[in-house]
């Protein structure tokens, strides 16, 4: 832990909310959050030991960001999007698959010609390799429930349509997130259903002052996190509302997520249909069958969550 104490007073004010606290985490250990019942919510999830080397592939990461966003188409409309405050817009690409918005079926993210070239590079790159594969060896360890459903469902997914292609190989993240500027807000909107209650992983990148910005926020958690970057935090993102701490105006930020959409799981769920298909196609007893599970679909969510005294 660090060694910056905020007064009650300046976390009100970061917040703009009473009763905040304040976890000043150096991103070096992994420090787990858990809910009243000990399980496990959310992982600050630190960085892997080597220090000195995982500063290089980060800074890569950064660096890589920084000089292909010349290179990247975007419209006025493409800066403005839920992820950003309206007062400070940001250019963001999604890679990778996804399902709802009005797509009929799973498919690819859309995505101009020249983002497609760049954020290939980015994903063959070894340094954004290297982060996922660390996300995804901490949700491993610290959720094997939620870890091996996610497994099995993207499995299946796999299994229904052959062609589908996953933005990084053995990676149960079905998609990601390369936003170009600090996460101003995250999470407009909460999803308690739709089987999204599952981690999303954020990577903090780029060189700014992490005492004086680039912070986040939890707001259901009441909680203000010391986000600097190079560190990763896995959080459930569609049932927590989260922002970021503005940077200095001179400092540089950008953030690499990675995430699987819930539609994805509805949509296998639903027998690989739409909701509105599985209505006009399904029978009496098997939509009986499904909104008895949505009545407990909840609960057994929460239990893929594990208890921080298993593991």
């Amino acid at each position: 832990m660090g060694s910056r104490v905020y007064t009650q007073e300046e976390l009100n004010r970061m917040s703009g909310t009473n009763g905040f606290t304040y976890i000043d985490w150096l991103g070096e250990l992994t420090i787990p959050i858990i809910d009243s019942h000990r399980r496990l919510i959310a992982l600050l999830s630190g960085k892997p030991k080597d220090l000195l080397g995982w500063k290089k592939v980060t800074d890569s990461a950064a660096h890589l960001l920084e000089s292909l966003l010349p290179r990247a188409h975007f419209t006025v409309g493409d800066s403005l999007h839920r992820r950003a405050h309206p007062k400070s817009p940001y250019p963001s690409v999604s890679r990778g698959l996804s399902h709802g918005g009005g797509q009929t079926a799973p498919g690819e993210l859309c995505n101009h010609p020249d983002n497609i070239e760049i954020t290939d590079e980015m994903l063959e790159h070894e340094c954004f390799q290297r982060i996922v594969g660390f996300a995804n060896c901490l949700f491993r360890i610290f959720a094997p429930i939620l870890f091996a459903f996610y497994q099995a469902q993207m499995a299946l997914l796999a299994a229904w349509n052959s062609a589908l292609k996953w933005p990084f190989v053995g990676s149960v993240f079905a998609a990601c997130t390369f936003n170009f500027g600090p996460q101003a807000v995250t999470c407009s909107h909460l999803d308690f259903g739709n089987l999204a209650w599952g981690w999303c992983s954020i990577t903090s990148l780029g060189w700014f002052d992490a005492d004086r910005g680039g912070h986040l926020i939890l707001w259901d958690l009441k909680l203000i996190i010391r986000f600097p970057p190079g560190a990763t935090i896995l959080i459930p993102s569609a049932i927590i509302r989260h922002s970021n701490i503005p940077v200095q105006p001179h400092e540089k930020q950008f953030s690499f997520v990675q995430y699987t959409a819930g539609g994805l799981f509805q949509w296998i769920r639903n027998g690989y249909m739409t909701d509105e298909d599985f209505l006009k196609k399904s029978t009496m007893e098997s939509r009986e069958a499904q909104d008895a599970e949505t009545e407990t679909r909840w609960e057994e969510g929460v239990k893929m969550f594990s208890i921080i005294d298993d593991l």
